[in-house]
């Protein structure tokens, strides 16, 4: 029989397992009945879902009208505004996480940014500029952060100007580590022309790699882990309008979308062993694919139009997208000159440039993970430093 922490505290128990052979039994207390986690920083590693500014400061970073719905400018994120990450720092009174690659006016006090667009998990075949994706995949964001913790102390140590600008030693095993990232190795091998079959089979390597950067970060100090799984790839313009195929209800690519759920439980599976394998930290797994594809089955019902339609584009092709004229771009159509704009609303669209969503997708996703109804544990963000009781 377990014995409970504290006899006047009641507990409920999740079976969360999505394994006919086995079910675990997480135990967790009520939130109600605990303060919330208090995290100094956030250290985020991902893809263009959280990008705040990587890329942009490594290579070419995207033009207007990116970021104009927000920040009325560029700011290096591949939206029209703010991301998930930022709703999740400004939810703990955070400043908005730096990006580790900006070196210009960038405070990592709280937290550093290691995400960058077009980053997978495993090693790409084809890197920018030679290729589409991002050399910075997250075995490098790992080292970054390795590296980031060890010279961060020592800035902070040697004082002066910059000291204060870097995060306090306890920080580290203190702060909240996100991560968003799976959805360009899917992407990877669709362009790469591998068939749904020989992607699904990719995706257990996928995952291993993906668990052994977590245990990396975990022995670097890390104890607090808050894992999205991947949206539903099928139902993005880029990839519906360069892979016909069968069609949900929603007007999403179902082959393609079955494959992003293969890897979600794939990846789910993952964070319960971790959180089998390291007792002391918190795992919580986030169903992001849920709300996401929430948005293109009900849009009118959440206030959206047009979900699999992008925002900021241009295409010969009910989608509005095209891999040779993209947002911001200048695209040349029947001998005229033109930059590739926005949408009048791009408040009540769900696909901002074909690949990513708008800041009020973002918006709407955050509202609904953060209060832990789709979370493995169920507990909101607020108390993702508790940790789960496996039996």
């Amino acid at each position: 029989m377990m014995k409970l922490p504290h006899p006047h505290i009641s507990f409920f128990c999740l079976c969360m397992l999505l394994s006919s052979s086995c079910a675990s039994i997480i135990i967790i207390s009520p939130v109600s009945a605990e303060k919330p986690c208090d995290f100094p920083a956030i250290f985020n590693l991902g893809d263009s879902n959280s990008d705040s500014g990587g890329l942009a400061a490594a290579f070419t970073p995207p033009n207007s009208p990116y970021g104009e719905t927000y920040f009325h400018m560029p700011a290096g994120r591949f939206s029209d505004g703010r991301l998930i990450i930022d709703f999740i720092a400004q939810s703990f009174d955070l400043p908005y996480i730096s990006a580790y690659l900006n070196s210009l006016g960038t405070n990592f006090s709280h937290g550093a940014n290691f995400a960058t667009a077009a980053s997978t998990i495993r090693l790409p075949t084809r890197i920018i500029p030679g290729g589409g994706f991002s050399p910075f995949y997250l075995d490098v964001q790992l080292q970054q952060f390795s590296q980031f913790k060890n010279r961060s102390q020592i800035i902070r140590n040697r004082g002066g100007i910059f000291a204060s600008l870097m995060p306090r030693e306890e920080y580290f095993s203190k702060a909240l580590y996100t991560f968003d990232i799976g959805q360009n190795d899917l992407g990877a091998g669709f362009f790469g022309n591998m068939s749904v079959e020989e992607v699904n089979e990719s995706i257990p390597d996928i995952i291993n790699k993906f668990s052994a950067n977590v245990k990396n970060i975990y022995n670097l100090g890390a104890r607090s882990f808050w894992i999205h799984n991947t949206g539903p790839i099928g139902c993005l313009p880029y990839i519906l309008a360069n892979f016909p195929s069968a069609k949900d209800f929603a007007g999403c690519a179902k082959p393609y979308n079955e494959v992003a759920q293969n890897f979600n439980l794939k990846l789910k599976e993952a964070v319960v062993q971790l959180r089998k394998d390291f007792p002391s930290a918190a795992f919580t797994y986030v169903d992001v694919y849920s709300v996401k594809y929430s948005l293109f089955r009900n849009p009118k019902r959440y206030g959206f139009e047009l979900p699999t339609v992008a925002c900021c584009g241009y295409g010969d092709n009910e989608y509005n997208y095209s891999g040779t004229a993209e947002c911001g771009q200048l695209a040349t159509v029947n001998g005229t000159q033109f930059i590739v704009g926005s949408c009048d609303r791009p408040s009540v669209r769900v696909n901002w440039d074909g690949i990513h969503y708008t800041e009020a997708a973002a918006k709407f996703v955050f509202d609904r993970i953060s209060t832990g109804a789709f979370s493995d544990p169920r507990i909101p963000l607020k108390m993702a430093c508790r940790r789960a009781l496996i039996d």
